[in-house]
């Protein structure tokens, strides 16, 4: 069970803060698609209380996106107590800190997993945003910098005393990024060791992945990141699978090509035209990728700068698709036509 302040979730499913892609646009379809938790792209706390534009934008959210959290990152504890004031002002459900970003231009810096290399400094941290927040504070970690120096243990109960209410924890280590294998063990020693609510994230790709992580771990609830890219369905897909013991929605090419669609359109309506086109063409890979063609397909839609001639590529994809299809497609596939 997920208990956070007012919040009771059986199993619930996150949609993980992923830069230049959890936007509203993103976020309020993920919802739609059965995510129970969102939370936006990660918010530079410097920037925040720099009143930068695009820092704020990335924390704005509507009312109909809750439960949502908003997620802060920095090294200097003052700038992340006077960000955390600010995110207040806007009274998200959740406060998250991340302290799990493995790139070099944040970890390096101290900030994201960089946090992880002074457990105590980490500590002061949490427990100073934690002392100017009417909402509750919540983290998001790593196992530890390197495989040399997994210190999860000691760094969640630091985490735990500090007052953050819970813990979500990416299973890989900072030097392996988003490459090598996840270790779920971690969960279940983690929670032998705090009583706050531990979220799992880290090789979550397909709804068997949900499933099996909360069958094989103790996590009370799992945070789908890159599983989720250009895929919102994984959602709806998890729960039918969870409850049914198989994914009832089928999601056939047309399906996927008219979610794309309306996507791309509530890209451009909170981006504007000239922004939401370029940024939109990581989404294509995920949208089409299990069906024949995808990949030309792709490569052609990431040249294309106008809305209707993207819609026209598309349509004209989905019309030609039974007429491309080599004899040895999969009859899965060919259900979903």
């Amino acid at each position: 069970m997920f208990n956070l302040g007012s919040l009771n979730f059986e199993k619930p499913l996150a949609l993980a803060p992923m830069e230049d892609v959890t936007d509203l646009s993103y976020r309020l379809l993920c919802k739609e698609l059965g995510a129970d938790l969102l939370y936006t792209e990660f918010v530079n706390s410097d920037g925040l209380i720099r009143e930068c534009k695009r820092a704020k934008k990335k924390a704005f959210f509507l009312e109909e996106e809750r439960p949502i959290g908003v997620q802060i990152y920095g090294h200097d504890i003052h700038s992340m107590v006077e960000a955390a004031k600010r995110v207040n002002e806007l009274e998200p459900d959740i406060l998250d800190i991340n302290a799990g970003c493995w790139v070099k231009k944040v970890s390096n810096r101290g900030a994201g997993a960089g946090l992880l290399k002074d457990p105590a400094y980490f500590e002061k941290m949490v427990k100073d945003v934690v002392a100017v927040s009417n909402v509750p504070v919540t983290v998001k970690t790593r196992l530890g910098w390197d495989e040399s120096s997994i210190n999860i243990l000691e760094v969640a109960k630091r985490i735990e005393g500090a007052g953050a209410k819970a813990l979500t924890l990416h299973c890989r280590t900072r030097s392996q990024g988003l490459s090598g294998e996840v270790d779920w063990s971690w969960i279940d020693k983690v929670k032998s060791v705090v009583n706050i609510p531990v979220m799992l994230n880290g090789g979550v790709i397909t709804a068997e992945d949900v499933s099996k992580a909360f069958v094989v771990t103790k996590a009370d609830a799992v945070m789908i990141a890159r599983g989720a890219i250009g895929m919102p369905w994984v959602f709806l897909e998890a729960k039918e699978l969870m409850e049914y013991g198989f994914i009832k929605t089928k999601w056939s090419l047309k399906k996927k090509a008219e979610l794309c669609l309306r996507h791309l359109q509530k890209h451009i309506e909170y981006k504007g035209l000239e922004r939401a086109i370029p940024s939109f063409r990581k989404y294509y890979g995920g949208y089409f990728k299990e069906f024949y063609g995808a990949s030309t397909l792709r490569r052609e839609l990431v040249t294309i700068n106008q809305v209707e001639k993207i819609q026209e590529s598309v349509w004209a994809f989905v019309e030609n698709y039974s007429k491309i299809m080599p004899e040895e497609i999969t009859e899965k596939e060919r259900e979903l036509q």
